[in-house]
Formats: C-alpha cells, structure tokens, sequence
C-alpha cells in the first residue's frame, strides 16, 4: 500500500505544470522534437544531482542556509534568462527535426544545468521523500531516500516525455499555418526568459 501511495502522489506532482514542463515545451517548439527528446534527458540527469543531495542529506543546507537557497535561485534565473535569450536572438532552421551537433551538446548541457540549478527540485525531495521511508526496515535510510529519489526522477520524466509528444505536434500545426522560424524561436525564447525572470523575481522577495 505505502508503494501504491508512493506512485499515485508521484504522478499527481510529475502532471502539475512547472518549469521543467514549460521549459521542455519550449525547447520542443522552438528547436524540433529532436531538441526536446534532449531538453527531457538533460532535465532527467540534472535531477540526479538533487537526488544523491536527498540522499546524502546535503538539500538541508538550503533549508538551514537561506542564502545557499537565493544564491543558487539567482544563479538558475539568470541561466534561464540566458539561455531564452539565445533562443530569441540567434535560433536554428525550422526545416526538418535535426538539430546541428554543436547545438545537440548545448540543449543537453543547458538542460541538465537548468535543473541542477533549481533549488526547489533539492527541497523538493527533501519535503517529500522522507514520507515513504520505513525506518525500521534493514535497508539503511540514505538508500531508502536514493531508490526512491531515482523512481520519483523516472516517474516524473514520464511527465517530460508527454509535454514532448503534445508539443511536437503544435509545432508542425505552426510550420504548417506559414509561421516564420524566426516568430516560433522567439515565442520559446520569450517562454524560458519569462521563466527566468520569475525565478529572479521570487528570488528577490
């Protein structure tokens, strides 16, 4: 029972739309489903980092340290305001789902520093994962909070992969309506640029 309520709140918190959603939509619309498969993986891995923090107790910094937390909040808005701008201002050809090598390594690499830049994501699993770990079972704590760290990381890419599937379609409906390369990018750009700007704002507050 505790596993079936493990997997339905998973679910019920990787389908609320957040960042890593809006993000991998973004990069879907204005890169092509190929830079939005790379958006999912980089967010997946990034991830991990949070999780081996869960597990090795590390996340409590940013709930004792309350400028570890705004620090890296800044650090991950002006990231995001960074990458949206790029997004906007240079973009890549529309025609075809390719994305060029050199760009192929960016989504990733940005993607995966997006999410390692979220310190919500950190707090996240030190909220959550601790309501599922049995105490007096053999299995020591820290792998308990690790094994549920990973499936909470998977599940929630289940989410990733869906925001992927719907967001490649609308992409060909705006190729197909005659919408230029130029206005699809700058709509993703202004999209992870909004995102940024929000993470500043409640950085600052």
């Amino acid at each position: 029972m505790q596993w079936v309520a493990f997997f339905i709140a998973t679910m019920g918190f990787a389908f609320l739309p957040g960042p890593a959603m809006l993000y991998t939509a973004a990069q879907t619309i204005g890169r092509g489903k190929k830079a939005g498969w790379l958006a999912a993986a980089g967010v997946h891995l990034g991830c991990y980092v949070h999780v081996v923090m869960a597990a090795l107790g590390l996340a409590l910094l940013f709930a004792a340290i309350p400028a570890a937390y705004i620090t890296m909040k800044v650090a991950g808005g002006v990231y995001l305001l960074w990458v949206g701008l790029r997004l906007w201002r240079k973009g890549v050809p529309l025609q075809g789902e390719s994305v060029p090598g050199v760009n192929t390594k960016r989504v990733l690499r940005d993607s995966v520093l997006v999410e390692v830049l979220n310190p919500k994501t950190a707090l996240f699993f030190v909220a959550f994962l601790p309501q599922f770990v049995q105490p007096e079972s053999a299995v020591p704590v820290a792998w308990q909070l690790l094994w549920l760290g990973i499936a909470t990381n998977l599940l929630f890419s289940i989410a990733d992969v869906v925001v992927v599937m719907l967001a490649s379609p609308l992409r060909r409906w705006l190729q197909r309506k005659g919408n230029s390369s130029r206005l699809i990018q700058r709509i993703s750009g202004g999209v992870l640029m909004v995102l940024g700007g929000n993470t500043l704002a409640q950085a600052t507050r």
